[in-house]
């Protein structure tokens, strides 16, 4: 009786043991026939590359990334300002009438500059135009010729644009009533050669 008994305990002793030991199950995912293949690598075509294009940038094809360009405008730039200041409408007066003919001298740099991203723009110029027009002095028409100074001026500032006029050397036989008529009357150009310059401004930020 008493190895009946111990040999129950010691069964009973076991069987906790070996219930713990199995509590923990593995789960093993056995490949079948049903499995979904892995994708092959397959080399991108044209018409691939082109659905996916890469995002825009502002740099050269050299400077994808857009960090730091500058590109010199001048070529174009004295081109435009040339085309648009020689360009303007007569303009007449009281007592006369007078033209831009020419621009003589256009002096100064535009640039764009690409600085993360992100495009600038920016110029400083001087500018002289010749002119010509045709005044009542003492009872008669008098040609009267000259020139429009327009001292250094940059992008974003043409509100404080300024216009000195200089008369030709030819006129000495003018008073000085006249020529600060003359004068007052060329001054009036100011606003239209503004309106040019602010087209060249737009045009220079669409670059």
């Amino acid at each position: 009786m008493e190895e009946a008994a111990t040999a129950a305990a010691a069964v009973a002793a076991v069987e906790p043991a070996a219930e713990k030991a199995t509590s923990y199950r593995y789960w093993v995912r056995e490949a079948t026939g049903d499995a979904a293949p892995l994708p092959a690598p397959r080399k991108l075509d044209a018409a691939d590359i082109a659905a996916s294009p890469a995002p825009a940038t502002l740099g050269s094809v050299w400077n994808q990334a857009g960090t730091w360009e500058e590109k010199n405008l001048n070529s174009w730039a004295n081109s435009r300002i040339k085309d648009l200041l020689g360009s303007l409408d007569p303009l007449e007066f009281s007592t006369g009438k007078a033209s831009v003919c020419e621009v003589s001298r256009c002096s100064g740099d535009a640039f764009l500059v690409i600085v993360r991203n992100k495009k600038r723009v920016g110029y400083t110029y001087e500018l002289s135009l010749k002119f010509k027009g045709e005044w009542l002095i003492k009872e008669e028409n008098k040609n009267v010729k000259g020139h429009l100074e327009i001292p250094e001026f940059s992008f974003g500032e043409l509100e404080d644009l300024e216009v000195n006029v200089q008369l030709s050397g030819d006129d000495k036989d003018l008073s000085s009533d006249d020529r600060a008529r003359i004068c007052k009357d060329m001054k009036s150009f100011l606003a239209p050669i503004q309106e040019k310059l602010r087209e060249f401004e737009k045009e220079l930020k669409d670059r």
